[in-house]
């Protein structure tokens, strides 16, 4: 998977980088198919304090795209903020996907049996 993170108004230091590595990278333990991964990281100085801190994600994955935004006051919190939303989700979509195949089994086994009977 590719990492890009982009900095806005914000210098970004080795322990961000890592930091937000780290929360991205684990979302790989929930869909591996995760081809990207863009991280924008803003600090606001004219916004409330309770929104200084803003974290945009975008996930590329097969079929549509994943998004999260998060503001906050902490730059970490509003990672893991990001993170949780994003790995929310990857569950969704991989319970809607499991879901997909189990009713497409079903159809085509009800189909066998109405041309068996």
């Amino acid at each position: 998977m590719q990492l890009h993170l982009s900095p806005r108004n914000l210098k970004l230091t080795a322990a961000i980088h890592q930091y937000a590595a780290e929360k991205v990278l684990h979302l790989e333990d929930l869909a591996e198919e995760i081809m990207a991964a863009h991280v924008v990281l803003i600090n606001d100085e004219a916004a409330r304090a309770q929104k200084k801190f803003t974290v945009k994600a975008h996930l590329a994955v097969p079929g549509p795209d994943i998004h999260a935004q998060e503001s906050g006051e902490d730059l970490y919190a509003a990672l893991d903020k990001v993170t949780a939303k994003l790995a929310r989700q990857l569950r969704k979509r991989h319970t809607a996907l499991i879901d997909k195949k189990r009713q497409k089994k079903q159809r085509l086994k009800e189909a066998a049996k109405k041309r068996g009977a």
